[in-house]
């Protein structure tokens, strides 16, 4: 007797749909986050509808930034690193004010954060890059301008206020773990193509839970394990046990096409091969004209279609009745 993984004609999809939106739908809404890092990280139905909607950037992006060995094993060298990593902008340390009539910008920095940051001013000074003539004195920096336009000053004003003096764009709020004997970071932000810059980070473990980020610097294959992770998190987290091939059958679907696709109506729905499973789902009309302009030809081969059309659906017993029936006598 010949065993197989699967049934042939299997409804898989809907086996796999039901697995994952019954208990979806069952989920408490309990929060749960990083101490330190970023609070109320969302979880639970938020969490899920953010993964399957694909968000540009997820409403609380985190960072695992991880090390080589040679620095992981320490902690003392891993919070060099935070502090290298760790984004310090011009208006943590001090306070821009700008002055129009003598055509300059005065900064006043806060020497107790300096010293805490483990900061000088000279450091300040190369962090601001400007047209204008820098120069400090005690604890202030002015920068001058030989420009009679108040619209440009007022722009440089905007960006020096923003100025990046230290670390990495958008990480912030980092928080040394440890785990199995090795020291790495995690931090609020997402920008993860600027941190595997840096040769002391271990490029083959980085990981955010912006998915959409991940495949803009891995690829949609790195983009599918990220997609089965996060959605196994937030399920196992509420004790909500599914078969990991159910998910890994949600993820699949929505990076076959060699791209992360959400599953609404510009993703995975919208794009069905069918044109009344396509009408099925949402703007009707729409898909209809389409498919009636472009001269489309609806082969049948669903379960919506046929349902639509009240033939006997292709799945189960009804697969093996639509591909084996024997041609009727005459």
């Amino acid at each position: 007797m010949k065993r197989f993984y699967i049934t042939p004609g299997e409804a898989a999809g809907i086996v796999a749909a039901q697995s994952i939106g019954e208990p979806g739908t069952q989920m408490t809404m309990r929060t749960f986050h990083y101490a330190g890092v970023a609070e109320q990280v969302p979880t639970g139905l938020p969490r899920l509808m953010e993964l399957v909607d694909v968000k540009k950037v997820p409403k609380k992006p985190l960072v695992e930034i991880h090390f080589k060995k040679e620095y992981a094993k320490s902690k003392k060298k891993v919070e060099e690193l935070m502090k290298k990593i760790e984004a310090v902008h011009l208006g943590d340390i001090g306070k821009a004010v700008e002055n129009l009539e003598k055509r300059r910008i005065l900064i006043k920095l806060n020497e107790k954060v300096l010293k805490s940051l483990d900061l000088t001013i000279d450091d300040v000074l190369k962090g601001i890059k400007t047209t204008g003539k820098k120069s400090k004195k005690k604890q202030y920096i002015i920068i001058k301008f030989d420009t009679d336009d108040l619209k440009k000053l007022r722009r440089h004003y905007i960006k020096i206020k923003d100025t990046l003096v230290r670390g990495v764009k958008g990480i912030t709020n980092a928080v040394i773990v440890e785990e199995n004997g090795e020291y790495y970071i995690k931090a609020k932000g997402h920008n993860i193509a600027d941190i595997v810059k840096l040769k002391e980070v271990d490029a083959t473990r980085v990981f955010t839970n912006s998915i959409k980020d991940i495949e803009a610097l891995f690829g949609v294959e790195a983009a599918r394990s990220a997609l089965l992770r996060e959605i196994k998190q937030v399920l196992y987290m509420q004790k909500l046990y599914v078969d990991i091939r159910h998910i890994m059958l949600l993820a699949d679907a929505m990076t076959f096409r060699g791209k992360v696709m959400n599953i609404g109506r510009h993703g995975l729905a919208g794009h069905k091969a069918s044109v009344l499973a396509r009408a099925a789902f949402e703007e009707t009309v729409k898909h209809l004209t389409i498919a009636a302009a472009k001269g489309e030809v609806d082969l049948l081969r669903g379960v919506s279609e046929n349902i639509i059309v009240g033939k006997t659906v292709p799945i189960g017993t009804g697969r093996i009745l639509l591909e084996f029936t024997p041609p009727k006598e005459e």
